[in-house]
């Protein structure tokens, strides 16, 4: 009887301990659970490895409800041409873990190569799109969610 407790409360502290590790950008999109497009098109795209790596990572990731914006036709067609795929999802992602009180206006360049344009008056935007959900902290970095998928020039 003994042992079983034992074998209990050590199940228990591993399962609490296991818990309390944080999330990578990839574990913490799929749990926040307004990202399913977004996650999806990263594995599409073959960027999974990328954004569970050391990072850190500012990802501005479209909701559910910013690819669902985007005529399905183009969806489709960009979710099939890995190269555009990757060059779209890699334009919302800046180097660095940057929160949103320390969002500069101005541009910033991204892991794709080009520039975000950055505001903050009447809260953060990027490009043509509005932050809706700041500071999701992940352990190699942070999400800011935004309302619009963002097109790289």
């Amino acid at each position: 009887m003994k042992l079983k407790s034992l074998f209990g409360a050590a199940a228990l502290c591993a399962g609490l301990v296991s818990g309390a590790w944080a999330k990578d950008i990839v574990d913490t999109a799929v749990a926040a659970g307004s990202f399913k497009t977004l996650v999806s098109a990263v594995q599409a795209a073959g960027l999974v490895d990328t954004l569970k790596g050391r990072g850190p990572y500012t990802v501005f990731a479209p909701t559910d409800e910013a690819f669902a914006k985007v005529p399905k036709e183009q969806l489709d067609a960009l979710l099939k041409d890995k190269d555009r795929l990757r060059a779209v999802l890699t334009y919302h992602v800046v180097p660095g873990k940057v929160m949103a009180q320390d969002v500069k206006p101005g541009r910033v360049k991204t892991v794709q190569g080009q520039e975000l344009t950055l505001t903050t008056e009447g809260g953060v935007r990027v490009d043509a799109a509005r932050v809706v959900q700041a500071d999701v902290m992940a352990d190699n970095g942070v999400i800011h969610a935004i309302d619009t998928v963002v097109m790289p020039r």
